[in-house]
């Protein structure tokens, strides 16, 4: 399956004389992602890669990873790798899926369906936000059935049921319901780029676009993005500051009560991202919800959060829900490492982007193979035929 990986954007195919080997320009995700910097405008680019404050948060996501040190094991023999997960119901390729990202739009056209796509080929889950640049409806011919919406909780009730049922009746299985955006985040590096939202292209964002062709003819196909299931319920608005888009037009801040009715009127599983207090884990799990998403948001909300990595372990002694985590995410070796600490599932966000800013539509596809080979050879390493054993510690393998 994973050889389709290889294939290259069509823009690269049609190129005379150009044999490129992805696997050896781009084996890993620092390749892609600096790809992508070249690729992007300037102000899609710190869109893209921008946390919020000084990125004290986001780097710190990062290096609560780097600090995780895993023991290599010897003599193990030839083993048989198995690298599928189950979770809610659900057998997966890999304990990996993508996470929602508004505006994927913005990024490349036609993002959300190519991401989606590509979780269905990987056999991977794919979260859909409400804000992306595509509506359900739009993506529900790329999806299978082990697909993901993620709800940003609407004012209005009458919005509130009509988003699930739209979801559902898209294909969608599962819900994400997103609680750690009580409040718009400042994100300053947006702010300096000139970005509003939707784009408004005046003379600063055109010369930005005009040193970057590639993107420029690619969305000139597309049009701009636009957040289309956020414009099914308000009037047209325009200009509105980078954090301020029109998605806070109709959100609210959720509290307990706001849980239960989304609990009531789902009929599927329930996630809950934005999980960071084992006093939160505790009560969402009397409440009846049937996962906990352990993140900051990628550090684009709070810059003094700690990294989710970091508060897992105290999170996991709390509670028996299925733990998903994101936040610095970038390889393999970095999956292993969540897992290590009590995660059942890993999330990835930004990556699949830069992936699909370095290589149009086949990135995501071949970020998708490296992250799978990456796993296997770190379970190679460590002498584990799934990443779940490194759960269990070598004394307690040999006794069975």
């Amino acid at each position: 399956m994973f050889c389709a990986f290889l294939t290259l954007d069509k823009g690269l195919k049609n190129r005379p004389n150009v044999q490129m080997d992805v696997n050896a320009r781009y084996p890993s995700l620092s390749d892609l992602r600096a790809r992508a910097r070249k690729r992007l405008p300037y102000f899609v680019w710190e869109f893209l890669d921008s946390g919020t404050g000084m990125d004290a948060t986001k780097a710190r996501n990062r290096a609560a990873f780097d600090a995780i040190e895993l023991v290599p094991s010897i003599l193990k023999g030839e083993l048989e790798y198995d690298t599928t997960a189950r979770l809610l119901g659900h057998d997966y390729a890999l304990p990996l899926g993508i996470a929602p990202v508004g505006m994927s739009g913005l990024i490349w056209p036609d993002a959300e369906r190519i991401l989606a796509r590509t979780a269905t080929d990987a056999g991977i889950p794919y979260t859909l936000s409400t804000v992306a640049s595509q509506t359900p409806e739009d993506v529900s011919g790329a999806i299978d059935d082990k697909a993901w919406f993620q709800l940003y909780p609407p004012r209005d009730p009458g919005i509130l049921k009509d988003m699930l049922r739209r979801a559902k009746a898209a294909g969608f299985s599962t819900l994400v319901m997103t609680v750690d955006l009580a409040v718009a985040s400042r994100r300053e590096r947006q702010q300096r780029s000139g970005l509003t939202t939707p784009p408004r292209l005046t003379p600063r964002l055109l010369a930005q676009i005009a040193r970057r062709p590639a993107w420029a003819l690619a969305m000139a196909r597309q049009g701009m993005p636009r957040m289309r299931m956020v414009d099914d319920y308000l009037p047209d608005i325009t200009g509105q500051p980078s954090n301020q888009h029109a998605g806070y037009m109709i959100r609210i801040a959720p509290n307990w009560e706001y849980l239960r009715t989304v609990r009531d009127a789902w009929q599927g599983s329930l996630i809950i991202k934005g999980v960071m207090q084992v006093e939160d884990a505790t009560r969402l799990e009397n409440e009846g919800v049937d996962a906990l998403w352990v993140s900051n948001h990628g550090g684009r909300q709070f810059d003094a959060a700690p990294a989710p990595l970091n508060v897992l372990p105290g999170i996991r002694k709390a509670t028996k829900l299925p733990l998903i985590l994101d936040g610095g995410v970038e390889s393999g070796l970095d999956i292993l490492r969540a897992l290590t600490l009590g995660a059942d599932f890993v999330m990835m966000g930004r990556g699949w982007h830069y992936a699909l800013a370095a290589l149009g539509s086949a990135g995501p596809a071949h970020l998708a193979h490296i992250l799978r080979e990456d796993l296997v050879s770190n379970m190679g390493q460590l002498g584990i035929r799934t990443p779940f054993e490194i759960l269990k510690p070598p004394a307690a393998q040999d006794l069975e």
